[in-house]
């Protein structure tokens, strides 16, 4: 779907310089709303908007850097930022950000600024932030003995045994056993990382993991959770407000459908909450889309003029009302419905205690096979040391090339340094 949008300062002739952004999803229904007020305050600016499907988005993206036809800016969730940018196809943006007087890098959520930088090279600027966390149904808490949601894994398990009622039909939990985030979010909170060595190799036999991987596995086991995917678990919202489920596992898009799709009866029952951990607050993944320069674009000064646009507080205020994407910079909470929303305060908290992920093209892969082999471990196939060696087993064969590469590039480094030292170069000489 492509959005013309034209504005009636702006100059549509054909010297007026259009610029090109793809929006991937939702996000483009909203954004169009703001950027007539973008192309008045840059009169001669013309915006060409396209939405691109998210089921088509990875691949478009990836035909047209091979076909040269990249456009100006574009929406990228912040996991796939290195693989463009392994393919030298994003623009660094370290110096416009260093002489910016609207983007303000210590405004923004640390882990979810530090998504964008790899190898030390910044090359996209956060535009909203995700992060998975609790819905929860107080009044079942209550009514089972328990004030407040859980602060670390032990209330947890507490709560999930006295709400769990499986002759009945209810569980403490939904946590779909086709979805990776959950186990990845109980992964990201343990003080080892899930690859090791510079991410050269997998690190899923580490006692963290397999420590998140056992008390996931329990859930189950434990009949806390159904071990079902969530294409048989029907309608999340409708199930959870039947109390079917206690606690839901999901990102802040759904605190507006839940405030749709419950009736009023029941919006005082359910709230929001951040991640209990191993032994206290716990941290969850640093989720979320950032706005991204090609290296090709004709149009790089009007396109920062647009990242700086939609970085503007009041501007992600207004994209938080009409789409509820939840902004990056704590700046943009701290007035208008944000600021006193009962259900989003929750994120604003967590955003603080958020983790990224590896940053390394080959990730969604290797996450991809983490929860088929966790699949097999919740199913009583393979026990949790087997699993985690499998898992290993798996990362280590998808990250094989980035070994080679990595190990190439440091062998041509050595030679050149010997090279260097056996025949210092003159620089006196040099013109």
């Amino acid at each position: 779907m492509t959005i013309a949008l034209a504005s009636g300062c702006a100059d549509s002739s054909a010297s007026s310089r259009e610029l090109t952004f793809w929006t991937v999803g939702r996000e483009g229904e909203a954004v169009a709303k703001l950027l007539p007020d973008f192309e008045r305050e840059h009169p001669g600016v013309h915006v060409k908007l396209q939405q691109l499907p998210l089921s088509a988005a990875h691949q478009k993206l990836l035909t047209a850097i091979a076909g040269s036809s990249t456009p100006d800016i574009t929406q990228l969730g912040n996991t796939w930022i290195p693989e463009l940018a392994a393919l030298d196809a994003l623009e660094p943006l370290q110096a416009r950000v260093a002489a910016s007087k609207v983007i303000q890098p210590s405004d923004y959520f640390a882990n979810i600024w530090a998504t964008n930088q790899i190898d030390g090279t910044l090359y996209g600027v956060p535009w909203y932030v995700d992060a998975r966390l609790l819905f929860y149904r107080g009044d079942l808490l209550k009514q089972a003995g328990f004030n407040a949601p859980p602060r670390d894994w032990a209330e947890w398990r507490r709560m999930l045994a006295a709400l769990s009622h499986p002759e009945r039909g209810t569980y403490g939990a939904l946590l779909p056993t086709n979805e990776f985030e959950q186990l990845l979010v109980l992964a990201l909170q343990q003080p080892e990382p899930v690859l090791r060595d510079d991410n050269r190799y997998g690190n899923f036999r580490s006692e963290g993991f397999k420590r998140a991987l056992a008390f996931y596995v329990d859930t189950f086991k434990q009949r806390q959770a159904p071990a079902i995917t969530n294409v048989e678990a029907g309608n999340p919202w409708t199930e959870f407000g039947r109390g079917v489920y206690a606690f839901y596992f999901s990102g802040p898009w759904n605190i507006g459908e839940f405030r749709k799709r419950l009736p009023a009866s029941q919006q005082g029952d359910w709230n929001t909450a951040p991640m209990p951990g191993p032994d206290g607050p716990g941290a969850s993944n640093a989720g979320g889309s950032s706005l991204v320069i090609f290296r090709r674009s004709p149009h790089k000064d009007e396109a920062w003029q647009l990242i700086e646009f939609l970085s503007r507080p009041e501007i992600q205020q207004r994209f938080y009302d009409l789409l509820g994407d939840m902004p990056p910079r704590r700046a943009s909470w701290e007035s208008g419905a944000l600021r006193d929303d009962p259900k989003a305060r929750a994120f604003r908290e967590q955003f603080e205690r958020v983790k990224p992920t590896p940053p390394i093209p080959e990730w969604e892969r290797i996450v991809t096979e983490m929860q088929l082999v966790a699949a097999q471990a919740v199913h009583g196939e393979l026990s949790i040391d087997q699993a985690a060696a499998e898992i290993d087993r798996r990362a280590d064969l998808i990250l094989e090339k980035r070994r080679w590469m990595l190990e190439s590039a440091a062998a041509i480094h050595g030679r050149t340094s010997q090279q260097d030292r056996a025949h210092p170069s003159d620089r006196s000489r040099q013109p």
